[in-house]
């Protein structure tokens, strides 16, 4: 949420934390996305007991992390924050989930880690930005855990969704966006959840100095300045 107030004369902007909604009932479904979400609900019934979730950047790897938390209880751990001593106590639980393999990890434990859910019956989730081909990756065993891994991939949201991505990332704001302004953005903005979040950033910041709504003007100009 944000709010405005007047010092001296002038228009400050008070920017109040906003939070983002990670339910499932929160979750943007579109054509770009079926296959993860199905993925993640249709667990405990997967082909392996492994799955990689690859995607871009903001494109709802880590909510459905947590939707596939809420349903099988998984801790959720930062890949670059994998530890040996981690293992046991993580495989413990009937469910893992590894976010942002890209960045990074300690190879040696989550090989460790795959081995450990395997031998437990649990199952672990990876997320990332790229592939393992993309990894660098040094251990041979890892690779091969990986690659009988199920694979599935996130892509650049469509129309639809990149609309309805818009309306939610206004609404986690506590702004009430006009229809108009959000089909105004559609058809002229980079095709990205990641465009799409720094694109609302910029027209909040702009609509709290200039103490107004955001308007179609507003959007252009925020548009013009970006690109």
């Amino acid at each position: 949420m944000a709010d405005i107030r007047r010092h001296g004369g002038e228009q400050l902007p008070l920017v109040l934390p906003h939070e983002v909604a990670f339910g499932r009932d929160d979750f943007l479904l579109g054509a770009s996305n079926r296959a993860a979400f199905s993925l993640v609900e249709g667990w405990p019934a997967w082909p392996s007991q492994t799955a990689v979730i690859a995607g871009p950047v903001g494109s709802g790897k880590t909510h459905l992390a947590h939707v596939w938390q809420g349903v099988s209880g998984a801790p959720i751990l930062a890949a670059g924050a994998l530890r040996g001593e981690d293992v046991t106590a993580l495989a413990a639980n009937r469910a893992v989930a590894i976010e942002d393999a890209h960045a990074g990890f300690d190879e040696t434990a989550l090989f460790h880690l795959f081995n450990a859910v395997r031998d437990s019956g649990a199952s672990l989730l990876v997320t990332s930005r790229s592939w393992p081909q993309s990894w660098g990756l040094r251990l041979p065993d890892l690779a091969s855990r990986l690659r009988a891994a199920t694979p599935v991939e996130i892509l650049e949201p469509d129309d639809d969704l990149l609309r309805r991505v818009l309306v939610k990332l206004f609404a986690d704001r506590q702004i009430d966006i006009d229809p108009a302004v959000v089909e105004f953005l559609v058809v002229r903005m980079e095709r990205s959840v990641a465009a799409a979040q720094i694109l609302v950033e910029q027209l909040d910041q702009a609509s709290l100095s200039a103490a107004r709504r955001i308007t179609r003007p507003m959007a252009a100009k925020v548009l013009a300045s970006a690109g």
